[in-house]
């Protein structure tokens, strides 16, 4: 009952704290539609005041909602922490999703101006780290849908480096920020830490952050050379790309709390002998070994600690899709929807 008590008294800080504000500008939307500009009275109607939780984040709760007759999340954003740090966080993701629009990135749907809230489309699947690591009972996900996953990251990732103008950094990839929706097909999330700039190094001035405004990152997956230089940089997203994949490969998460030790180190291992690491909860019969090599050595690629040997994300998904024969099906498709 303890435990009850407090939840429900975090929940109602959150949702009290939440006056995260944006810019009163007309209204945005995305090449997509979405970005529909609502009341809090409205968010909370949505929610049937605020009923369901189905996450969390560090600065955020996220509530199920119906919108216009379908599932919708909608993100609530609370100032537990820095209220500054809740709005920088909030006005980011806010400013960035107003304006893509990628298959695999998930959609806006609306907003609140006066309480930091985003609506966003429900992916009924979860994340894929919840997939991998904490769904004992269901059965583990193929490994085809896991080059499929692995190559729609890194065509979201290719998007948001290349085709958006400014181009724009993740800083945060990783298993708990990739939802999976109703044919475990990836939407990337979180855009809270992203970074925005024209070149493949973002940072202000090209000088240093401070500790304070430095982005915190996910153990295992924060590339080490942020943590040396602070400079946000795109290769920073293909280090984290590069964790993704292993963990997708071996089903070890990125880093273990008890022993300290990070996936990455074991790459070298993965190299030796793909067989053994992995992970033996897949059907052997079902794994092309060689798909598993081609892609151990495309991540070895990523994580490198020389940032030059780092490929861009268009360069991952060119090698995929040489190396990777099991995505085949997702190109003969692409080239049906385009000739429909």
């Amino acid at each position: 009952m303890g435990l009850v008590k407090f939840l429900k008294r975090k929940l109602t800080k959150c949702r009290s704290k939440a006056a995260v504000s944006v810019d009163k500008s007309p209204k945005h939307s995305n090449s997509d539609g979405g970005g529909l500009r609502l009341s809090y009275e409205e968010i909370q109607k949505l929610t049937k005041d605020f009923a369901t939780v189905i996450g969390y984040g560090g600065f955020s709760t996220v509530y199920l909602a119906q919108f216009r007759h379908s599932a919708a999340a909608v993100k609530l954003y609370c100032s537990s922490g820095s209220s500054q740090r809740v709005y920088d966080a909030f006005n980011q993701e806010l400013q960035i999703l107003l304006h893509i629009c990628h298959p695999n990135i998930v959609k806006l749907l609306g907003y609140t101006e006066d309480q930091g809230a985003l609506i966003m489309e429900f992916v009924p699947n979860g994340t894929l780290h919840h997939k991998l690591h904490h769904a004992p009972h269901a059965p583990p996900l193929p490994w085809n849908q896991r080059a499929a996953v692995a190559f729609q990251l890194a065509s979201a990732i290719a998007y948001l480096h290349d085709t958006c103008a400014p181009h724009i950094v993740h800083a945060d990839v990783k298993p708990s920020n990739v939802l999976l929706d109703g044919d475990l097909n990836c939407k990337l999330c979180d855009f809270g830490s992203a970074r925005v700039g024209f070149s493949s190094a973002v940072a202000a001035s090209g000088k240093r952050r401070s500790a304070a405004t430095m982005i915190t990152g996910s153990p295992g997956y924060t590339d080490p050379l942020y943590l040396r230089t602070g400079l946000v940089s795109k290769k920073n997203d293909v280090y984290s790309f590069g964790v993704v994949v292993l963990e997708l490969i071996t089903g070890i998460e990125a880093f273990s709390p008890a022993t300290g030790e990070r996936l990455a180190a074991r790459a070298p291992a993965l190299l030796m002998d793909a067989a053994e690491m992995v992970d033996p909860r897949l059907v052997r019969g079902e794994v092309d070994l060689g798909e598993v090599r081609a892609m151990a050595e495309l991540a070895a690629k990523c994580i490198s600690e020389t940032p030059g040997i780092r490929p861009s994300a268009s360069e991952i998904l060119t090698m995929m899709r040489e190396a990777i024969p099991s995505l085949a099906f997702m190109f003969e498709k692409k080239v049906a929807e385009i000739r429909t």
